[in-house]
Parts: structure tokens; sequence; C-alpha cells
């Protein structure tokens, strides 16, 4: 069944069907420049799940690498070759009837769920293989990355694939922690 929405012209039918969208929170990184004890991980990723848990997401996978992190995560024992790789094992790691996974930062500690909603939305309505959330016009989180570009992530991270960006301008952007 396709969802419906009422928009102001009247209902308007959703061009993808109402399917499994989950969240993947990229937490595998060494932390270097933040350090290690903690490592930012630890202290960041409890509010980039709230958020996500205030988003329409149907379910997240966390994925670790470099530390153990205080939440149930998908170990990557190959993170240290990149972004793309930590990412290809939380898509591996997704449910079979997920068609959508929404790609945060474990150190974007002031990601909106709105921006979440915003990109899942326009997926919805709009289709397309990736979706991302613009500020003042630059690409950042939240990605949304449709299940038929899911075997073209590079080692380097999705962030060479093309996307439709979707403003999010009224919106905080998610950040990006790098030092303490």
């Amino acid at each position: 069944m396709n969802k419906t929405r009422l928009a102001s012209e009247g209902h308007v039918r959703y061009l993808v069907p109402d399917v499994s969208v989950y969240a993947i929170v990229l937490a595998a990184g060494a932390s270097s420049r933040y350090g290690t004890e903690p490592p930012k991980q630890v202290e960041l990723v409890p509010k980039v799940l709230g958020a996500l848990r205030e988003s329409s997401v149907d379910g997240i996978v966390v994925v670790s690498g470099a530390h153990a992190l205080p939440v149930e995560s998908v170990p990557c024992p190959d993170w240290e070759r990149g972004p793309g790789v930590s990412l290809r094992c939380g898509l591996a790691a997704l449910s079979p009837d997920a068609e959508a996974a929404v790609v945060v930062l474990a150190d974007g500690p002031d990601l909106d769920p709105r921006a979440v909603d915003r990109v899942i939305e326009d997926w919805r309505s709009h289709g397309g293989d990736a979706v991302a959330a613009s500020y003042g016009g630059v690409r950042l989180h939240p990605v949304l990355l449709a299940r038929t570009v899911w075997p073209d992530v590079p080692d380097e991270g999705a962030k060479s694939l093309p996307a439709r960006l979707v403003p999010c301008d009224d919106l905080t952007h998610p950040g990006d922690v790098d030092e303490r």
C-alpha cells in the first residue's frame, strides 16, 4: 500500500511506497585528534541516538571499529580502510526489508531529527539513489542512500556519490566534533 499525505493541493501519492528506512551511525574511527580517554564516540553517540529515536527511522545500526562502545553495535574489523568500509558493514547488517539507509556520523552531536525526517520525506516523494541535507548550500548529514546504490559505496565513503540536496538551512547542522 502506498502512503499518502495531505498537501495544499490535495492528496499526493508518494513515489516510494511505505518501505523500511533504517539509520546507520558511523562510529568506527580512531578518534585520534579528539583523544581516546574516552574516545569521542563514547561521549557523543548517546546524543546522536537520542535524535534518531525522535525521527521516523524504523531502526538504528551503530557501526564500531577502533573502540568499544557503550551501546549495541556492529563491529567493522576493516574500519581503517575508510568510512565507506564502515558504512558497508552497517549496510550488510540491515534487515532485508530495508530499502534505504540514513547515514549519520557519531561526531555530529547536534543532529536534528527534523533533518532526518526531511531527507526521508524528500526521498519518499521524489525517489532517487541518494538524498542529502544541505546547510547554506553545503552537503552534510544526514544522507539517505537507497538500496540500489549500496553496492556503489567506495572505501572513502558515500560523499563521492551524487545526491539531491534538501535544504535544511532553518535547522542546526549536525556539527563535526574533532577536538575536545
